[in-house]
């Protein structure tokens, strides 16, 4: 006995691959696509700009770079200044935007640990240091 004949598929396309953005949501303003980034692959510079707030970013990029690069690049920059202006003690006056606007949660992990509870019971924190057997010898 052989295997049934599979009817005959026409050959399809290469998938289309969706471009990725090149403007994307300030982080000092808040503005929704008002960032465009612009990439000089000759001179390996990507650009980024507001077109709100009028901040501007530069950084080295490759052959191989996005819009989307040069944009997180400009994220972890802003996030390692917030950190340094953090870790040195110094406030300015509006520079809570740096750590706290960036789209999707806080920008160090240390901010969630500060409510760690760390000095609970040994026994798991509910008042009780006993252990209570279940009764699982029981039959049914």
């Amino acid at each position: 006995m052989g295997k049934r004949k599979k009817s005959s598929r026409k050959p399809q396309g290469p998938k289309r691959n969706d471009p990725l953005p090149s403007i994307f949501t300030c982080l000092f303003c808040n503005h929704e696509k008002s960032v465009s980034v612009k990439l000089d692959k000759k001179a390996g510079v990507g650009t980024l700009q507001c077109k709100i707030c009028g901040q501007k970013f530069q950084c080295g990029i490759n052959y191989l770079s996005a819009a989307v690069d040069v944009y997180s690049e400009w994220v972890d920059a802003a996030d390692a200044v917030a950190q340094e202006q953090k870790n040195a003690g110094q406030v300015p006056g509006g520079g809570s935007r740096l750590s706290s606007s960036r789209p999707g949660g806080s920008s160090s992990r240390k901010e969630v640990d500060e409510y760690d509870d760390d000095d609970e019971e040994v026994g798991g924190g509910y008042g009780r240091e006993e252990v209570i057997d279940d009764d699982d010898d029981e039959e049914y």
